[in-house]
């Protein structure tokens, strides 16, 4: 009698901390949650409130939450080039350079952003947006490819994600269990448009496009020389002027170049890039 009471308390133990912990655990992150935003309990679960955790984001959380980044900005900031020759063209491009990339099984969506400001940027799951300023102003695909890996790999080395953990934590609205899903939207939007990379991110990206640029099979010196043809520009457009320390990322990338490959792959016809880009730029 004694040993089955023994066993049977054993049992209920057995089933009851667990149960304790679990509860104690919710508790702690509902009441963080709901603490975060002022709202009470039952109207968070009501609203279907998604709540990510950052530091283990999947990638397909993240193509997900670029999605949403994706629909704001072409619903409200910026205005897609109507013209499908546009955007199929920079979409082959693109698709060439994705392949080729250190993250090359997710879904990209390269679009060509109707704006005459000499600039590209990228949001987190594989979303990349092209200026007709740009196109305009590289003399060469090598150099607009360049410019395209680049912004990759920013994709590549996942820095939205590195930018918005920061960002919601200085914004106050990052809790122990996680970030409400919208506000990373809108967190995202305003760093796609508004936020410099830092200077870490920038030369990660340089170095993580190169490499991609050549594996694509494009020359290499597309990378350098549009980055020092706007340089020397009486302005430095928007895609430096938001980017530091461009002369250094310059001597980087030649110091990263063998100087025997410089000039090997596609991409260096400048007559028949100018003939391509009259033609979907009209």
């Amino acid at each position: 009698m004694l040993k089955r009471f023994a066993m049977t308390r054993s049992l209920r133990h057995r089933w009851l901390y667990p149960l304790i912990s679990i509860t104690v655990t919710l508790s702690i992150l509902l009441s963080s949650t709901v603490a975060s935003w002022a709202i009470p309990l039952p109207e968070l679960i009501f609203r279907g409130v998604q709540i990510i955790q950052l530091s283990n984001l999947s990638a397909r959380q993240e193509v997900a939450i670029g999605e949403q980044i994706n629909e704001e900005l072409l619903t409200k900031q910026v205005k897609l080039f109507r013209n499908p020759e546009a955007q199929n063209y920079i979409n082959q491009i693109g698709q060439r350079l994705a392949q080729a990339s250190d993250r090359p099984n997710l879904p990209y969506t390269f679009q060509v952003i109707e704006d005459r400001n000499i600039n590209a940027f990228a949001t987190m799951g594989g979303f990349v947006y092209i200026h007709t300023g740009l196109i305009a102003a590289a003399d060469n695909e090598a150099e607009l490819a360049s410019v395209i890996a680049h912004e990759i790999g920013h994709i590549g080395g996942r820095h939205a994600i590195k930018q918005m953990r920061q960002a919601a934590v200085a914004a106050g609205v990052a809790t122990v269990a996680g970030v409400d899903r919208n506000k990373l939207v809108q967190i995202g939007v305003e760093l796609a448009l508004n936020r410099p990379k830092s200077r870490e991110a920038e030369y990660e990206a340089d170095r993580m496009g190169l490499a991609t640029l050549i594996r694509a099979g494009y020359a290499p010196r597309g990378a350098v020389d549009f980055m020092a043809k706007l340089l020397k520009s009486g302005s430095p457009p928007t895609i430096i002027s938001t980017h530091p320390a461009t002369r250094d990322r310059i001597s980087a990338m030649q110091q990263l170049l063998d100087p025997s490959i410089i000039n090997s792959g596609d991409g260096l016809d400048s007559n028949s890039y100018r003939a391509t880009v009259e033609r979907i730029l009209s």
